[in-house]
């Protein structure tokens, strides 16, 4: 894999977790999620680009 894609996945798994994070607990459950789930999450998102 090149290095510019690993850069691109690693701002982009960087970035899901900290929009997650700052959100309180209401807010992710209205979102069908836990803070459990913000990392694995954010590893399928970045596994997309």
């Amino acid at each position: 894999m090149e290095f510019g894609k690993t850069l691109r996945r690693w701002a982009s798994y960087r970035q899901t977790v900290r929009e997650l994070s700052a959100l309180d607990d209401r807010e992710l459950h209205d979102l069908g999620i836990t803070r459990g789930d913000i990392q694995p999450l954010a590893r399928e998102q970045a596994a997309r680009i």
